[in-house]
């Protein structure tokens, strides 16, 4: 649990309530969504109803008013929960950020009260077939025509596609500009002519989170669907908001970790062996005492993360930072802990193999792991 010094007694009720919440309202439909690769649309609005969406977004443009808590709450409880794949915080921590502190005051009014109410469902358009981590080489453009843009191009591995009804999308308003030739375009999908959504991609884990392809072929955008009204900004508005999104990927992981150490604990004490608890080999409590080390020093790293960032001192280094070295601590304690578990551990309705598909994307997503060492290599 998180143990910041920030951290108060209001934030704790409200875990209290997402708790609830997700025990009552999401985990019973798991399995299903989980089999159809996306969850329901209802979902959504009964998030937004009892206020587990967009709780950072100032209460003026029907948010929660909360803060960074509130959003590492949310994705915690999911996470302890088996549950992480649900999108909340794609929707509500990543999505809804790049409209209110970058878009225009008319498009906060216009979006972000449907994005505090899950009446409108959102995602973030950037990874291309031939343009992952680096994301100055994307090809998706947007040229000016008449009073507007035509938007051409293809987005893969897009989370929350197959719901969505607004897309932030990077594309190309300068294709010799680099970085300084990015925009950001917000896309409603809903009579898009030339929009067509992919096929839902099946994926290692986080089976209940839908994937697709976007294809963008002339779609036609009004001149204020550009996010801010300023070409050009795009690429600096996604490298801002990344140490962010990089500290709640190491959230999630950190709280996978616990979960996973802490089911194989008891695992561990009640599988007999030979006449004995598996606990009691010397091995498996030197590999447990392993893991709950590492997992031990990654919260300890995440706290001083976390009060790092809320105290205005988190910067991009330290977002790559902390992102690599969770994810792949995440993935080396889940493994040795599916160990423990022998056959049963390798069956995927176990809570240990569904932890040990989902978390291997952390290392992948928001920037592989590669990229962010890269990253770190550069600043010293």
């Amino acid at each position: 649990m998180i143990e910041s010094r920030h951290y108060t007694p209001e934030h704790e009720i409200f875990r209290e309530s997402v708790r609830r919440f997700i025990n009552r309202e999401c985990m019973p439909h798991r399995e299903a969504w989980q089999e159809q690769c996306m969850v329901s649309r209802d979902i959504w609005r009964k998030a937004g109803e009892l206020g587990m969406l967009c709780t950072k977004v100032d209460v003026a443009y029907g948010g929660g008013g909360g803060d960074l808590f509130h959003c590492l709450i949310v994705l915690e409880e999911q996470t302890r929960a088996g549950f992480g794949e649900l999108a909340f915080y794609l929707h509500s921590d990543i999505i809804a950020p790049y409209i209110e502190l970058y878009g225009t005051e008319e498009q906060r009014q216009r979006y972000l009260p449907k994005l505090a109410s899950g009446e409108m469902i959102t995602a973030i358009a950037m990874t291309e077939p031939g343009a992952g981590s680096d994301l100055q080489n994307i090809s998706t453009n947007a040229r000016r025509d008449g009073n507007g843009y035509l938007l051409n191009g293809r987005k893969t591995f897009i989370s929350n596609a197959q719901l969505a009804d607004l897309i932030v999308v990077a594309a190309k308003t300068d294709p010799a500009g680099a970085a300084k030739g990015m925009s950001l375009f917000l896309l409603e999908t809903k009579d898009a002519d030339g929009f067509a959504l992919g096929r839902n991609l099946r994926k290692v884990g986080c089976k209940a989170q839908d994937t697709s392809e976007l294809f963008f072929d002339d779609v036609r955008l009004p001149a204020d669907a550009l996010l801010g009204g300023v070409e050009g900004q795009g690429f600096y508005q996604l490298m801002e908001r990344l140490p962010e999104e990089r500290l709640i990927m190491a959230m999630s992981a950190v709280a996978n970790m616990e979960s996973a150490l802490d089911e194989t604990i008891v695992h561990a004490k009640e599988r007999e062996m030979f006449g004995q608890r598996l606990i009691d080999f010397q091995n498996t409590r030197f590999t447990l005492a392993e893991c709950k080390t590492m997992t031990t020093v990654a919260r300890a790293y995440l706290e001083h993360s976390i009060d790092q960032f809320v105290e205005g001192q988190f910067d991009a280094r330290d977002g790559a930072m902390a992102k690599w070295w969770t994810t792949d601590k995440c993935c080396e304690v889940i493994d040795e802990c599916l160990q423990l578990f022998g056959g049963y551990g390798y069956i995927r309705e176990t809570p240990i193999a569904r932890r040990y598909a989902d978390a291997r994307l952390g290392r992948i997503a928001g920037g592989t792991n590669e990229i962010m060492k890269d990253l770190i290599g550069r600043s010293l």
